[in-house]
């Protein structure tokens, strides 16, 4: 997305400020394609054997590569295995991960670009200080990671943090900081920089450098220049670490892009065929009498109608595309009764960790937000998404020729349909160029999105529901 001249200036490396938290800064996913794919057989292949697999695996050099059956296979510490057998509550690799992680554990260590989400561990525990870094597009997806690390690594005795920008009542400044002496670091890119620039994060051990969201963090509208200084600062200092860039959308000039920071590395990708869910059931609303006479109010009656079904459909997260539509959609909603929370890049630090918190913890049921939570934001119980407003390409918005943003509408359909369960997105169309732009979003992905007729019959909205799997 296209950027002032301030915030472009903001992003320098080592600048004075810290990084700015903006809706646009702040697009972020873990999207787990993982969750929808077929179960792997109980017998191992050769990695490069493409099969019946939608997931394509491209091998560097001659080593061969085996999928894991199970996680025995990859000679994790048995402290590991209990924490993703007790812990976590896997049973076995998904597909994505008994291909990508041989190509991670095994010598010599190639760098991977995998479209998917993934973790492992190289660690030493006996040693002090930073081993590996994850650097997340937000803070939240800092936290997030760091947190399912946490858990992952329950029995053993690997430390972590985050580096992320500090609310004020927390701020220390960067020269007062302690040296960072934990194994894992996760961080957004302004923080991790500062840290490094401060000599307050030593990178000369860094086994493995994660980006997360790498479409994002290695695109010229997102964070490329720092993302490119911390790896060059990175390989330097420790005489080469492994590189690995995860996320659920590459597009063309991204994957060239990375083919060349991470030359002679391992690739995998999905189709872009294969990449909607199909546990997800999408459905488009039209929410307009005729072309030349939308109406908003429409759409917020399908919000009211479908948020009838409160508790038996669970938790809900809608996404806008501004933070002044996040703010009218909440305050319509709370004016009715509506138990809901609205979250956006221009609130501060503490009151976005409240709201994330809350709805987490399960006490609110209903999220507004624009695309800050598009991208790897995680919560099991989320079952439906609303698209009040569809994903528009930044720039095509100031030629005057909305283009919809295919790669942040699977980011946001990624929101449902966690670990296999069942999910649904309702797509809220105020307008014919609306219906035309999600027409364009199914071609781009060769699925065709079902209409919910007479939406004023509750009955029909009902069905839809009723055939997502959800009541």
């Amino acid at each position: 997305m296209a950027e002032s001249a301030k915030t472009k200036e903001e992003k320098r490396w080592a600048s004075g400020d810290e990084e700015p938290e903006t809706e646009e800064d702040s697009t972020s996913e873990l999207m787990k394609k993982i969750e929808d794919l077929s179960i792997i057989p109980e017998k191992k292949a050769p990695i490069d054997d493409p099969g019946e697999s939608e997931i394509q695996a491209v091998t560097s050099g001659n080593t061969v590569y085996e999928a894991a059956v199970k996680f025995e296979d990859l000679d994790l510490s048995k402290e590991l295995i209990k924490g993703l057998y007790v812990a976590m509550d896997f049973t076995r690799p998904s597909k994505i991960q008994a291909i990508s992680l041989p190509m991670i554990l095994t010598p010599p260590y190639k760098d991977l670009v995998a479209q998917a989400h993934n973790g492992s561990s190289r660690i030493d525990p006996t040693k002090e200080g930073p081993q590996a870094m994850c650097i997340c597009p937000t803070r939240e997806l800092a936290q997030q990671n760091k947190a399912v690390l946490m858990r992952m690594g329950k029995f053993t005795a690997i430390t972590s943090m985050c580096a992320i920008p500090s609310d004020s009542a927390s701020y220390v400044p960067m020269y007062k900081r302690p040296e960072v002496k934990e194994h894992v670091v996760f961080g957004t890119p302004g923080t991790i920089k500062k840290l490094i620039t401060a000599k307050k994060l030593r990178t000369c051990n860094i086994k493995i450098l994660v980006f997360d969201e790498a479409d994002h963090m290695l695109a010229e509208s997102g964070f490329k220049d720092d993302s490119e200084r911390i790896m060059r600062d990175i390989r330097r200092e420790s005489g080469g670490c492994q590189v690995l860039l995860f996320s659920a959308t590459f597009n063309e000039t991204v994957k060239a892009f990375v083919s060349h920071v991470v030359r002679d590395g391992n690739q995998i990708f999905v189709k872009k065929e294969e990449l909607t869910l199909e546990k997800v059931k999408q459905y488009k609303v039209r929410c307009y009498r005729d072309r030349e006479h939308p109406d908003e109010c429409l759409k917020t009656k399908v919000i009211k109608k479908i948020l009838d079904f409160g508790r038996m459909i669970g938790q809900t997260i809608i996404f806008v595309r501004t933070r002044e539509g996040a703010r009218n959609l909440h305050k319509e909603l709370s004016k009715e009764g509506w138990e809901c929370t609205a979250i956006q890049g221009a609130l501060n630090i503490e009151h976005r960790d409240k709201i994330i918190k809350e709805f987490k913890d399960g006490l609110t049921l209903v999220l507004i937000t624009t695309d800050l939570l598009a991208r790897g934001f995680d919560q099991e119980q989320v079952n439906l998404v609303v698209n009040y407003d569809l994903p528009v390409v930044y720039e095509s918005l100031k030629r005057g020729s909305p283009e919809p943003d295919c790669e942040v509408y699977l980011h946001r359909v990624g929101r449902t349909g966690r670990f296999g369960r069942n999910g649904a997105v309702f797509n809220l169309l105020g307008s014919r160029e609306e219906e035309a732009m999600l027409e364009m979003i199914e071609h781009y992905f060769q699925h065709s999105i079902p209409k919910v007729d007479n939406w004023e019959d509750e009955k029909n909205l009902k069905k839809a529901i009723q055939d997502s799997g959800l009541m």
